[in-house]
């Protein structure tokens, strides 16, 4: 009896989880989908409307579209990096998607994210947040695959899905904006503090309590 319902809870664990993978990822392809939509290179498309005055600075787009499109695809790309289902079926796949996740992340990505902060003018607890965001996702994405260069793949992985849990911010950063506006006044810069801040760090952590626990 005891070990019928050990093996529930473990189906259980094993559903929901499966389940938690599968909307993040439905998630994140509709984001993807949406970022790509800005191959229309309009100045005044979408949530570019807002930021017309970043938009006449002169240097505000192209790395806006740097972050943006390589940004929407790398997030699927991660998905495909931190699988072990996949890597342990398709790993010759799994390296040449990881070159372009680094490298997208690296050279396009990250420092997007990083000259995109300067623009976002809601005060400096939220540009401390996205500059720490960028920095962190930079490092961290450098760390790992210099472990794998150094063929030590636990600290790789260990790395890699620190960097994901970054990558992964552009989904709770719209989860919690799409939720919390019916509340609050995301005008406040304390109001989009809070949501920046917990758009990524708890990601962060909750990674590091896996890592801890040896649960990757």
């Amino acid at each position: 009896m005891g070990q019928s319902r050990s093996q529930f809870s473990v189906s259980v664990a094993v559903g929901l989880k499966r389940f938690f993978w599968g909307l993040l990822f439905v998630l994140g392809a509709a984001l993807t989908v949406n970022a790509l939509t800005y191959l229309n290179f309009n100045p005044t498309y979408g949530f570019l409307k807002l930021k017309q005055a970043a938009v006449a600075a002169g240097f505000y787009l192209p790395f806006y579209y740097c972050h943006v499109l390589v940004g929407g695809l790398i997030l699927l790309a991660g998905f495909i990096q931190v699988s072990t289902w996949f890597r342990n079926r398709w790993m010759s796949i799994h390296r040449k998607v990881g070159y372009f996740y680094v490298f997208g992340v690296l050279f396009f990505a990250a420092p997007g994210g990083l000259v995109m902060s300067f623009f976002v003018d809601r005060g400096w607890a939220v540009l401390i947040s996205f500059l720490l965001q960028s920095g962190l996702w930079f490092y961290f994405t450098t760390v790992a695959i210099s472990k794998i260069k150094k063929g030590d793949i636990a600290a790789h992985e260990q790395w890699m899905w620190r960097s994901f849990s970054l990558t992964l911010a552009a989904i709770t950063l719209r989860l919690y904006i799409f939720f919390s506006s019916y509340y609050f006044d995301l005008s406040q810069p304390i109001a989009y503090a809070i949501i920046a801040w917990a758009s990524w760090l708890p990601n962060l952590l909750f990674v590091e309590w896996l890592v801890a626990n040896k649960r990757l």
